[in-house]
């Protein structure tokens, strides 16, 4: 427990530093976690941001922004492994079906938006 609090507080400590290194624009991730736009930048300024701030921050960045641990890494390693030995596959064409599917779907719901 004591690691996570750590690794908690390193977060907050450094926040300002890894939105700036992340892949995404200070003004997505604005928009996305709804906090306003002065609100955001004077919490960032000061290091302030509040754990649900935090989570809906990771929440955005997560897709690709993800620090995993070595032992987080091993156990999905042995999830997919495990998945394998268990038949809990797809083959490639499914695999590629599936994110065609999602992709005509998302871009549909785009389009509808605008």
């Amino acid at each position: 427990m004591i690691a996570d609090i750590e690794k908690y507080i390193e977060i907050q400590n450094n926040i300002d530093q890894i939105l700036k290194d992340s892949p995404f624009k200070i003004s997505y991730i604005i928009e996305k976690t709804g906090i306003k736009k002065p609100t955001f930048f004077k919490k960032m300024k000061e290091k302030r941001f509040t754990s649900e701030e935090l989570l809906s921050i990771a929440k955005v960045m997560e897709p690709v922004y993800r620090n995993e641990t070595h032992e987080e890494i091993l156990e999905s390693l042995k999830r997919a492994e495990e998945d394998i030995e268990n038949g809990r596959t797809v083959s490639f064409r499914e695999f590629l079906a599936e994110k065609r599917k999602k992709l005509i779907q998302s871009n549909n719901d785009k389009s509808r938006n605008n």
